[in-house]
C-alpha cells in the first residue's frame, strides 16, 4: 500500500463521519419533497373530481329530477286507484323527495348581472339549448407548470411566518389558475415567482427542531391521506376512477341508462292513468 494512503500511525485513513443532525436534515428535506409531490397529486385529482361533478350535475341532473318526478306521479296514481292509506303515505314520501320549485330570487341567483340575464339563463327561459360549461381538464404543460410552482413556492418550505403567508397567498392564486386550466396565467405566475424575493434556505441544525418538523410532516401527510380517501370514496370520485382517461364516455353511458329508466316509468305511469 502506498504511504500517502496511510496516516502517521500507519493505519488507513477513514472518511469523516456524518453528524446525526446532517442525516436527520436530509430525512426532513426528503419528507418535505415527498409531501409536496403528494399534495400535487391530490390537488390534480381534486380538480378532476370537481370538474367531473359539475359536468355530471349539468348533464344528468335533469334526468335524475325527471325520474324523481315520475316516481312521485306513479305513487300518486297508484294511491288514487287503490285508496290505500299506505299507498298514500308512500306517495307523500315520493313527492317530498322531488326537489321543490325555487322562488324567483333563488331561481335567478347567479344568473343575473348589471346588464340583466346571462345568456345561459335567457336560453333556458326561451327554451333554447343551453351552452354547456367548458370542461376544464388541465393540459400537460399546465400540469408541468403547476408542479414546478408547487415545488418552488410551497408554504411548507418557509421558515419564517411572513414568508409562509406570502407563499400561501401565492399558491392560492396558482391553485385557482390550475383549476381553470389557465396555462397563460400559470406562466405569468412562474415569471412573477422568479422575479420575486429570493426565498430563504432552511438551515435546520438542532435535532429538536428537525424531529418537530418530521412530526409535523407526518401529521400533515395523515390529514391529506384522509382527504384523498374521502375524494376516492365519494360517488363522483368512484365514477371517475371507472374511466379516468375518458370520463365523457362514461357520462354518455349513464345517460343512456337513465333514458331507458325514464321511458319505463313513463310507460308505467301511462298504464296507471289509462
Amino acid at each position: 500500500m502506498r504511504s500517502e494512503e496511510r496516516d502517521a500511525s500507519g493505519s488507513a485513513e477513514e472518511p469523516p463521519r456524518e453528524r446525526p443532525e446532517e442525516r436527520l436534515e436530509r430525512a426532513v428535506r426528503a419528507a418535505e419533497q415527498a409531501l409536496i409531490e403528494y399534495e400535487i397529486a391530490l390537488e390534480t385529482f381534486r380538480v378532476e373530481v370537481e370538474n367531473f361533478s359539475r359536468l355530471h350535475h349539468q348533464k344528468l341532473g335533469p334526468m335524475y329530477a325527471r325520474l324523481d318526478e315520475l316516481d312521485a306521479q306513479i305513487a300518486e296514481a297508484t294511491a288514487a286507484r287503490t285508496g290505500d292509506p299506505e299507498d298514500r303515505r308512500k306517495a307523500d314520501e315520493a313527492r317530498a323527495r322531488v326537489m321543490p320549485m325555487p322562488g324567483v330570487e333563488e331561481l335567478f341567483h347567479g344568473w343575473m348581472d348589471g346588464d340583466g340575464l346571462y345568456p345561459e339563463a335567457a336560453a333556458m327561459l326561451t327554451e333554447q339549448s343551453v351552452r354547456p360549461p367548458q370542461r376544464v381538464r388541465p393540459g400537460e404543460e399546465a400540469r408541468k407548470l403547476y408542479r414546478e410552482l408547487a415545488r418552488k413556492a410551497h408554504p411548507d418550505l418557509a421558515q419564517e411566518e411572513g414568508e409562509r403567508q406570502r407563499r400561501e397567498e401565492f399558491i392560492t392564486r396558482v391553485n385557482a389558475a390550475y383549476a381553470r386550466g389557465d396555462e397563460a396565467m400559470l406562466r405569468e405566475l412562474s415569471e412573477e415567482w422568479a422575479a420575486g424575493p429570493v426565498p430563504v434556505e432552511q438551515r435546520l441544525t438542532r435535532s429538536e427542531e428537525l424531529y418537530a418538523r418530521l412530526e409535523w410532516l407526518a401529521q400533515r401527510k395523515e390529514l391529506l391521506t384522509v382527504l384523498a380517501k374521502e375524494l376516492e370514496e365519494s360517488a363522483i370520485g368512484g365514477m371517475l376512477r371507472l374511466a379516468p382517461d375518458d370520463p365523457d364516455t362514461l357520462l354518455d353511458e349513464i345517460a343512456e341508462q337513465l333514458l331507458v329508466q325514464v321511458g319505463e316509468r313513463e310507460a308505467e305511469l301511462a298504464r296507471l292513468r289509462a
